[in-house]
């Protein structure tokens, strides 16, 4: 063989390997931005779940409370702020600020033994806790999902095709600051 046509040959090869590894390393991209969002969809379902069952919840302590407004209002309020977020970042927000009001909410069921002792406020108290433990794991898989996509869009040479197709870091579904205060009731 002629030493062009060996070149040649050696070009195409080379030129083949680099085409393979970028196919490899867009394809990988994608699975893992498909897992981000096959994640966030089922943290939706769960979000969706939770803000279902709390109507019939504050419907329920109702009944019993005739004074405890205030916080039945901020429970209402912090669902619909739910069901109407867009982003990761305003579904995190809203979602901390609801487990906040439920967690008001809960404080006050504690002086009302008539509503703990209902058969019906058990059992959505039991759905709400099962919710929110699936909650937990679904927020658990869909932060995992983002560390794996993000990392990988971050690492060379990925970075440099995920520069040139668009892949941009995910957001993580944080807690916010002040989901680990305690909630403040009074009874005036």
């Amino acid at each position: 063989m002629k030493k062009s046509n060996i070149v040649i040959i050696c070009i195409v090869i080379f030129i083949l390997i680099i085409a393979m590894i970028m196919i490899g390393t867009y394809n990988g991209m994608i699975s893992k931005k498909e897992a981000v969002d096959s994640s966030v969809s089922n943290l939706d379902v769960m979000l969706q779940r939770r803000a279902d069952l709390i109507p019939n919840l504050v419907n329920t302590v109702k009944g019993y409370t005739s004074h405890e407004n205030e916080i039945i209002d901020k429970v209402t309020e912090a669902r619909t702020k739910l069901v109407n977020a867009g982003s990761v970042e305003e579904k995190s927000k809203a979602n901390s600020e609801l487990s906040n009001s439920l967690n008001a909410l809960m404080v006050v069921v504690e002086n009302y033994p008539d509503l703990k002792s209902s058969e019906n406020f058990k059992q959505l108290s039991d759905e709400l806790a099962g919710t929110e433990n699936r909650i937990a794991v679904a927020r658990k898989d869909y932060n995992d999902a983002v560390k794996t996509f993000n990392t990988s869009i971050k690492r060379f040479p990925n970075n440099i095709l995920a520069g040139m197709f668009g892949f941009e870091q995910e957001s993580y579904f944080e807690a916010d600051e002040k989901s680990s205060e305690v909630p403040s009731v009074s009874f005036e």
